[in-house]
Order: C-alpha cells, then sequence, then structure tokens
C-alpha cells in the first residue's frame, strides 16, 4: 500500500474535502494547493499523477492530530482533568465504614 493509497483512504474515511485537506496541513506550517493535492489522487498511470512523499503524509498526519485533538498544551500550563475526582482521605467517601455500632443500627 503507497502513501498515496493511505492518503487516499483517510480523505474517503474521514469525508474530507481537498480544502480541508489543505486547511490540515497549514496547521502544522505545510503550504500546498489544492492542484498539487489533486496529484496524488489520480490513478497511476494518469501523466499528471504525482506519488505522495513520507514528509507530505506525516505532516498530514500531525495536522491531522491537531485537526481532531486540538493543539498541545504548553509544558507550564496545567491540564484540566476530567472525570471523577480523586479520592480524599480526610473527606472520607460515602461508602466509609461506620465509626461505632451505634451508627449501623441507624
Amino acid at each position: 500500500m503507497t502513501n498515496n493509497d493511505i492518503l487516499k483512504k483517510l480523505r474517503v474515511a474521514l469525508k474530507l474535502r481537498d480544502d480541508e485537506i489543505v486547511k490540515i496541513l497549514e496547521l502544522v506550517d505545510f503550504r500546498i494547493t489544492k492542484s498539487e493535492l489533486g496529484a496524488f489522487f489520480r490513478k497511476e498511470d494518469h501523466p499528471k499523477y504525482m506519488e505522495c512523499g513520507d514528509q507530505i503524509l506525516r505532516n498530514f498526519l500531525n495536522g491531522l492530530v491537531i485537526h481532531l485533538r486540538g493543539p498541545m498544551p504548553k509544558k507550564n500550563e496545567k491540564i484540566e482533568q476530567k472525570g471523577k475526582p480523586k479520592f480524599d482521605p480526610k473527606k472520607g467517601s460515602k461508602f466509609s465504614k461506620p465509626k461505632n455500632i451505634k451508627d449501623i443500627k441507624k
């Protein structure tokens, strides 16, 4: 499977148009025109066919990560944690053991 095939399959699977792919590549500061991009999607026997190099595919995949996930936070920024909060032993939990027998009978 060639880089062209991979690029074509990702384009179809993610329902991307040429202008969206150009924008994704711009996210990683890689400039390409729609006509240059169209050469990658042609049949191999077409006179204007161009092979998709490793650099283009790599930049597309890196741009796709940014496009789908968002940019990486800087190292000094705190990452907002999602999900359930960590257990705090001072507060206990609603399932903690009763302190004495009187609490069990209630």
